[in-house]
């Protein structure tokens, strides 16, 4: 019997085409009492772990991934872990969305109809889903997402390539720049896509100069994420396109879940969008997520919301990686 120095089993599924890697065995035990806890270790101890799923030629530099752990506090169901080309993420909604799927769809959580609840501890906090199920298939999952708020308005930088840009750093789970794709004359469409990463490249990278952020109430989410550009609809059905630029100049297929949240936060707060007003945003490849505003609270001195995101996600495959011992590239390569 063959035998080698790692075998690792996943499931795959995407969320509005961005994809979800779910490590559901091969964990070693990780220490911590939070989430931030068990991040930190796996981050200094670790981090082959990531590089091994996520890097080629196993994965790709637009790769993304989430490891499942017991909870850790009383009304949640697992704790959650998510990884991406750069490191370690604070939230991630279309991953929720494509764990509801799977977690229902797959048999591993007791089937409710209509919906089925399931709870997570995240690092941004306590993230509670309902995952429709008829019987067979599971269907739309809604997610309750941590507070979100706008941290600094009508925050300006330049830019070597586009010049003088405006936005907003809002979060919504993690930190993003909200920016409009009309100051930098591009239009939320895949044949622009690599002007788009430069944008995103460059203004996260001036904000970051510009701008040290605090996080109100966690210090272990003091981090811009990346740049959110939003843009007039490419689809039918939608109220904006948009595209998120995060981590190492990955681009999100998906709407973002936590960046549609912080998106609702910024049009409530600003006045443009009403308490439980539907509001749908669309992707760069042209899938959706819908978003209400739920309630209104605080976050520290800030004024925050509470918001619901919906959206679908779908299976892909399940498997069994392996690492030989004469393999080259344990932790893997990215080549752009």
């Amino acid at each position: 019997m063959l035998s080698y120095l790692r075998t690792i089993h996943t499931i795959d599924a995407h969320t509005g085409g961005e994809p979800l890697r779910i490590m559901m065995s091969g964990m070693p035990p990780v220490p911590g009492k939070t989430i931030l806890e068990k991040r930190a270790w796996l981050k200094a101890n670790r981090d082959d772990l990531r590089q091994f799923l996520m890097n080629e030629p196993r994965g790709h530099a637009d790769m993304y991934g989430a490891y499942l752990f017991p909870p850790v506090t009383p009304d949640a169901d697992f704790g959650v872990i998510f990884i991406h080309n750069e490191g370690y993420s604070d939230m991630c909604g279309h991953g929720i969305i494509a764990l509801g799927k799977v977690l229902v769809e797959m048999g591993y959580v007791e089937r409710k109809t209509p919906a089925t609840r399931i709870a997570f501890d995240a690092p941004a906090g306590f993230i509670e889903a309902h995952v429709e199920w008829d019987g067979t298939r599971a269907g739309k999952v809604t997610f309750k997402n941590v507070p979100s708020f706008i941290y600094l308005r009508d925050l300006e930088v330049e830019t070597p390539s586009f010049g003088k840009i405006i936005g907003d750093i809002v979060f919504g789970g993690a930190f993003y720049y909200y920016i409009n794709a009309d100051q930098a004359h591009l239009e939320i469409k895949p044949e622009q896509v690599r002007a788009l990463i430069q944008l995103g490249a460059e203004t996260k990278a001036a904000v970051k100069a510009k701008v040290s952020i605090r996080h109100p109430l966690e210090p272990g989410l003091d981090q811009l994420y990346g740049t959110i550009i939003d843009g007039a609809p490419n689809r039918p059905g939608v109220d904006q396109s948009n595209v998120c630029i995060f981590a190492d100049r990955e681009v999100d297929r998906s709407p973002t879940g936590t960046g549609t949240s912080g998106r609702a936060a910024q049009l409530f707060l600003r006045g443009k969008l009403a308490l439980n007003q539907p509001y749908v945003n669309g992707s760069i490849v042209g899938s959706a997520f819908e978003v209400r505003v739920t309630g209104t609270l605080k976050a520290g001195d800030l004024d925050a919301v509470t918001t619901e995101v919906s959206g679908n996600a779908h299976i892909m495959g399940t498997n069994q990686w392996v690492l030989e011992e004469s393999d080259p590239f344990p932790t893997g390569f990215f080549l752009r």
